[in-house]
């Protein structure tokens, strides 16, 4: 006898179970999605904050290296019209002097100064110009407000080829020159206390001497020429304040330090 088993139907609501498998991977991989998106947006966030610092950190450089720019731009503005001055000054005395092409050398020939070869004497009959240089020049200086941008005002010797048969040689020579003319300036102007006295932004004394020998002739010096009258002279050189190295090395530090982040 033969016997038949039957299966039982799937009641009509209930769903396969292959149906719930699906439907609960896809919540967990919209979990997934929405957690790795918050993940992303944090990341985001966080680059951006950190994209933000850079720039205000190149901001802030910018800020000092156009600060630093403007200051010595300022300061060469300023000893360009300080020598510019004293040379308007001394033309209009009839005293002969040279500006130089960037303004920042003002150059006093012998025909001022008179300067006989191998000789640091100042003679004489030139004592009274060499004063009135002075006189201009200490007039100009003494304007703090300008001086502020300066660092040193060098009184520079020089000489011919001529070799000088003393100890030091012609460096000796030239260097004697240019104290020669700043003890005159000391012993006769009315005013040199105050010429002695100015000092730098950082607090030095402004004015300094040095001798340069025969190591820099006048532009127009024959070639070969030794006893060439022109080269023994004075030459009053500027220099401005400008960016020390460690502030120009913070700049670059931080600069480093903002391409590294």
């Amino acid at each position: 006898m033969r016997t038949f088993s039957r299966r039982r139907a799937a009641a009509p609501d209930e769903e396969p179970s292959y149906w719930i498998s699906f439907s609960d991977m896809m919540s967990g991989l919209l979990v997934i999605f929405i957690l790795a998106a918050a993940a992303l947006m944090l990341q985001l966030m966080q680059r951006q904050s950190e994209v933000a610092a850079i720039l205000e950190t190149q901001q802030e450089q910018e800020r000092q290296f156009s600060a630093q720019v403007r200051s010595l731009s300022d300061s060469e503005v300023s000893r360009a019209q300080m020598l510019g001055e004293v040379r308007d000054s001394l033309v209009a005395s009839g005293i002969e002097v040279v500006l130089n092409a960037d303004s920042s050398v003002l150059s006093i020939p012998i025909s001022a100064l008179g300067f006989a070869s191998g000789s640091a004497d100042i003679p004489d009959a030139n004592e009274e110009t060499a004063l009135r240089i002075g006189q201009a020049l200490s007039q100009v200086m003494n304007d703090q407000e300008r001086a502020a941008h300066l660092d040193t005002v060098f009184v520079e010797g020089h000489t011919d080829g001529v070799p000088y048969d003393q100890p030091g040689g012609n460096w000796r020579l030239s260097t004697d020159r240019a104290i020669a003319l700043w003890q005159l300036w000391e012993s006769g102007l009315p005013d040199a206390e105050s010429l002695d006295a100015l000092t730098n932004a950082s607090g030095r004394p402004l004015f300094s001497v040095s001798g340069y020998a025969d190591t820099r002739p006048v532009e127009g010096t024959p070639a070969g020429a030794v006893d060439h009258p022109p080269n023994r002279r004075i030459d009053i050189r500027i220099t401005v304040v400008a960016p020390t190295s460690d502030e120009l090395e913070g700049i670059l530090d931080a600069y480093r330090d903002g391409e590294t982040d």
